[in-house]
């Protein structure tokens, strides 16, 4: 990679002011074009972090580690397109691997959310966001241009929107993690799976309407097919356009919403809600 942020040799592209990425060659439906690595580091910065170095791919994690010393390895989620070669990357780099779920640190502290890491030349702000799944964390960039970037994993994609696996995610959870960074504007989003998008809080408030479209959908479906209705039987109706790929993705999403919908209509501390 040349100093101008062009692709090099090794397929790293700048992303944004103190971005790079690599995408890794695991491409598939649930995946799209394959798992974005995010290098971090500032102009001159003497080391970089690397969140979710991805699967294990000798040629990816090659990449990775020749981009330069890597003082900090980041875990966005526990899912292994993004934490296979974690072991791996950290005996390769010498680097503390770090994430919410202790079980994917190495020699690292767990994740705080809320805690800022300096590392890299600049600020790293961790965000929890569960829902997508229940150690989910985002990584802001508040410094990275004009209105800052963050990291979002899986919680918000380039392209599509994600999946919330039911029962480890949740969708109130992930209503409120939508929210929660919403109110950061309109940073640069730096997804994990799909391109860069321009205006994070646009794109929160596309997924919130998206999110309250499909809860009417399942709400329909009950109407139609009545209470003791099945998973599958939902998913037929509102996923009807699913390809056959993604069908057990649909029905994680079902799983979610009606567990969501079953919660909401339960009495609350002050009453119904």
């Amino acid at each position: 990679m040349g100093n101008d942020g062009t692709s090099g040799r090794h397929g790293i592209a700048r992303s944004s002011l103190l971005t790079r990425r690599r995408l890794a060659p695991n491409p598939g439906p649930m995946t799209l074009d394959g798992t974005n690595s995010y290098l971090i580091g500032a102009p001159g910065a003497a080391s970089i972090v690397v969140v979710d170095p991805g699967p294990v791919d000798d040629g990816h994690l090659a990449a990775l580690a020749g981009a330069g010393p890597v003082e900090l390895v980041l875990i966005t989620h526990h899912h292994p397109d993004h934490t296979a070669a974690s072991e791996r990357f950290a005996r390769l780099t010498g680097a503390r691997v770090r994430a919410v779920d202790p079980a994917f640190c190495v020699n690292g502290e767990p994740l705080q959310g809320g805690e800022e890491i300096r590392a890299a030349g600049t600020r790293i702000r961790v965000i929890a966001t569960p829902g997508h799944t229940a150690d989910s964390v985002c990584f802001h960039l508040p410094d990275d241009g004009p209105n800052g970037s963050v990291i979002t994993g899986d919680t918000i994609l380039g392209r599509g929107t994600s999946v919330i696996v039911h029962p480890d995610g949740a969708l109130g959870p992930y209503l409120r993690s939508l929210s929660t960074l919403r109110a950061l504007g309109p940073a640069t989003v730096l997804p994990a799976h799909g391109p860069s998008l321009p205006d994070l809080a646009a794109i929160c408030e596309a997924y919130l309407a998206h999110r309250r479209e499909r809860l009417d959908q399942v709400r329909r479906s009950l109407v139609d097919l009545g209470p003791d209705a099945t998973v599958e039987q939902v998913t037929d109706r509102v996923y009807a356009e699913a390809d056959a790929a993604v069908r057990s993705a649909a029905e994680a999403s079902v799983r979610a919403q009606l567990a969501y919908l079953a919660g909401s209509s339960q009495p609350g501390p002050g009453g119904t809600r």
